[in-house]
C-alpha cells in the first residue's frame, strides 16, 4: 500500500510541480500586499495636508476622476481612507474580452486614479493592467491566462496538492523509533551528503508545513470551484442549503435624479465613525444599487460591514452584519482571512508566508529526489574504460614480466 501511495505521490508531484511552485511563490508575496504597498507606493498614497484645508465633496472628486479617464470608461469603484493624509482612489470599469486566452488580452482597460481630496489634483494615473501586485495576483489565481482557463488549471493543481500533502504524511510516517529522529529535525553532520540533505529538507519541512498548507489549499479552492464552496457551506450549515440573498433594486421612478454620492458617504461615516477604509461601488445597471463597505480591522476583513443604497434617492435598502449571518455565510466571510493567515494577525501572516515558502520548495526538492533515484541505475551501468599499456593517453606503465611467476609450460621447455 505504501509503495502504491509513493507512486501516486510521485506522478502527481511531477504533473503539478511547476504550477504549485508558481502559486506558492506569488502567495508568499501577496500575503504582505498591504504592507508592501504602503512602503512601495508611498509617493502616490500619502500627501501633505494643507493648513486649514477641507476635503472637497466626493461628487466633485468623482467628476474630476471621470473627466480624467473619459466618459467611455465609467468609474466603478471608490476607495476612501479615513486618514487625513491619504489619497482617494478611483477605479474605472474593467472591460474584459472573454475570447482572449491571456490576462493582457482579457483586460482591455483597467486604471486606478489617486486623487488629492483637498485640491482635486490627480497624483497618479496608474495603468493597473501592468501593475506589479495585479500581475502577482493574476499569476497566483490564473497564471496570467484567461480567468476561466487559468482558474481551472490552478484549482486542479491545488486539488492535487491536497492529495500530495495527505500522501506525503503517510510516506513520512516513521517505521520505527530509530527513524523518528530523522523525521522531526535535520540531523546533519559534516559528512552528510547533498542528496541526503535534499531528502531531509523535503521530509522535515514538508511535515511541518503540511498542516498549515492543507488549510491554505482548501480555502483557496473556493475561488476555483463553485461546487467546493457550495459543499463547504452545506457542511457548515449542517446539511441545509444556503438561501440566496434577496436582490435589492433601486426605485426607477426617480430616474432623472443625480447620483446622491455625498449623501451616501455621509450616512456611511455616521454609521461607522471608526472605520479605517470606506469602499463605494457604483451600479452598472439601471436598477442596480450602490454597494458600500466599511472596514475597521487592521488585518482582517471579515468584520467589514456592507450596505446597499438606492442609486437615485440615496436611501438605505439593506445592511449586512457578520453576527447576523449563518454558519456557512460566516465561514465564507472568514475564508480570505484564513487563507492569508490574517485571522491570527501579523503572526498568522508570517506563518502563512513560511508555509507558502515551504510549499514552493517541495516540488524542487521532490524533483531532485526523483531524478537521483531515476538515473542512479543508469549511472551504475556505465563502466569506465580500463586503461592498458598500449593506450598512449593512459598513465599506466608497461608491465614488468620479469617479476611475474614462471608458467608451467615454460618449465617444460615450451618456448612459445
Amino acid at each position: 500500500m505504501k509503495k502504491a501511495i509513493g507512486k501516486i505521490h510521485l506522478w502527481l508531484g511531477l504533473a503539478s510541480g511547476l504550477v504549485v511552485f508558481i502559486v506558492s511563490i506569488t502567495g508568499c508575496i501577496y500575503v504582505f500586499e498591504e504592507e508592501l504597498k504602503a512602503w512601495a507606493y508611498k509617493d502616490r498614497e500619502i500627501i501633505t495636508v494643507p493648513d486649514h484645508a477641507i476635503k472637497k465633496p466626493l461628487s466633485e472628486l468623482l467628476a474630476i476622476a471621470q473627466k480624467e479617464v473619459g466618459e467611455n470608461h465609467p468609474i466603478q469603484n471608490i476607495e476612501i481612507p479615513a486618514a487625513a493624509d491619504e489619497t482617494y482612489a478611483f477605479r474605472p470599469v474593467q472591460v474584459r474580452d472573454n475570447k482572449s486566452y491571456t490576462h493582457f488580452g482579457e483586460i482591455v482597460y483597467q486604471r486606478k486614479l489617486y486623487i488629492n481630496p483637498y485640491t482635486g489634483d490627480v497624483v497618479k494615473n496608474e495603468n493597473t493592467k501592468y501593475e506589479f501586485f495585479t500581475l502577482v495576483l493574476r499569476l497566483h489565481r490564473n497564471l496570467l491566462l484567461n480567468r476561466g482557463v487559468g482558474s481551472m488549471i490552478v484549482g486542479s493543481s491545488v486539488l492535487i496538492l491536497v492529495i500530495m500533502l495527505i500522501t506525503g504524511i503517510v510516506l513520512w510516517w516513521p517505521k520505527n523509533k530509530a527513524a523518528i529522529k530523522q523525521r522531526f529535525y535535520l540531523a546533519w553532520k559534516s559528512s552528510t551528503k547533498p542528496k541526503r540533505k535534499n531528502y531531509d529538507l523535503h521530509n522535515v519541512f514538508g511535515f511541518y508545513g503540511s498542516f498549515i498548507l492543507l488549510i491554505i489549499a482548501l480555502t483557496g479552492l473556493t475561488w476555483s470551484f463553485d461546487w467546493f464552496e457550495t459543499s463547504v457551506q452545506w457542511i457548515a450549515n449542517g446539511g441545509a442549503k444556503t438561501k440566496k440573498p434577496k436582490v435589492e433594486y433601486s426605485d426607477t421612478t426617480h430616474l432623472r435624479a443625480a447620483l446622491p454620492i455625498d449623501k451616501i458617504l455621509f450616512d456611511i461615516i455616521a454609521k461607522n465613525p471608526e472605520a479605517r477604509t470606506l469602499t463605494i461601488s457604483l451600479p452598472e445597471k439601471a436598477k442596480g444599487t450602490v454597494n458600500a463597505a466599511a472596514r475597521s480591522g487592521i488585518h482582517v476583513r471579515y468584520t467589514t460591514l456592507r450596505y446597499q443604497y438606492d442609486q437615485f434617492t440615496g436611501e438605505l435598502l439593506k445592511a449586512a452584519n457578520f453576527s447576523e449571518k449563518n454558519a456557512g455565510e460566516k465561514l465564507k466571510a472568514l475564508n480570505y482571512d484564513i487563507h492569508v493567515g490574517a485571522i491570527l494577525g501579523l503572526p498568522g501572516k508570517v506563518l502563512a508566508f513560511f508555509a507558502s515558502l515551504i510549499s514552493a520548495s517541495l516540488p524542487v526538492t521532490g524533483f531532485f529526489i526523483w531524478y537521483n533515484r531515476r538515473f542512479k541505475k543508469n549511472r551504475k551501468k556505465k563502466t569506465e574504460k580500463v586503461p592498458t599499456y598500449r593506450d598512449s593517453k593512459s598513465p599506466m606503465k608497461r608491465p614488468d614480466f620479469s617479476r611475474q611467476p614462471v608458467l608451467q609450460s615454460t618449465l617444460k621447455g615450451d618456448t612459445k
